[in-house]
């Protein structure tokens, strides 16, 4: 190609990409967070997004609920009542308003976030509301009671079980593969 044709083309895909202004919609500070990471929450809730997972690390860490205790425990634990969301990747549990005993005027919601993946008392914050209704006007009130803690250390104990069975399970499995054990299973001249 001599140097008439490339600037020809240069020149006229220039103008059929400056024509294509319906690909790209202009961005206002208002409706977008200036913060990465607000940023990247607001499009994980919306559903955009797309990622490549380049420079993660492969294998020994599981990204799926089965393998979290305290995601487990939790759920178990507030088998008792519908669940609204319940977001893995997100880190909430939100449950149904349920009504919470004697008083039918009363409903009670509770909130699970997800800190940390280990089992330990700050690792989730269990955030418990009520609706009280009288002649259909309702009211929604934050609860800061026992209840919230109640249901923070069920899921604690629950998860701490979880993980001692886990553990007790994969020593099981190793005996059985090595049936002589612990140290004895490497041979004295290369310990």
């Amino acid at each position: 190609m001599n140097n008439f044709t490339k600037f020809i083309l240069l020149i006229s895909t220039l103008i059929l990409i400056s024509g294509c202004t319906g690909f790209f919609k202009r961005s206002d500070v208002k409706d977008n967070p200036v913060n990465v990471q607000d940023r990247v929450r607001k499009n994980i809730e919306e559903g955009k997004g797309v990622r490549f997972n380049i420079g993660k690390r492969k294998g020994g860490v599981f990204d799926f609920a089965s393998a979290n205790e305290l995601w487990r425990a939790s759920v178990e634990t507030l088998d008792f009542v519908p669940l609204v969301n319940a977001s893995y990747s997100g880190g909430i549990i939100i449950t149904d308003w349920f009504n919470g005993g004697k008083n039918n005027n009363r409903d009670l919601k509770i909130t699970v976030r997800f800190l940390s993946n280990e089992i330990r008392s700050d690792a989730l914050k269990v955030i418990v509301h009520e609706r009280i209704c009288t002649n259909n006007n309702c009211v929604t009130n934050l609860i800061d009671s026992k209840i919230s803690g109640e249901i923070q250390l069920a899921i604690l104990k629950r998860a701490t079980l979880m993980e001692k069975k886990s553990i007790e399970k994969l020593v099981e499995e190793r005996r059985k593969k090595d049936p002589r054990g612990g140290d004895n299973a490497i041979p004295q001249d290369q310990r």
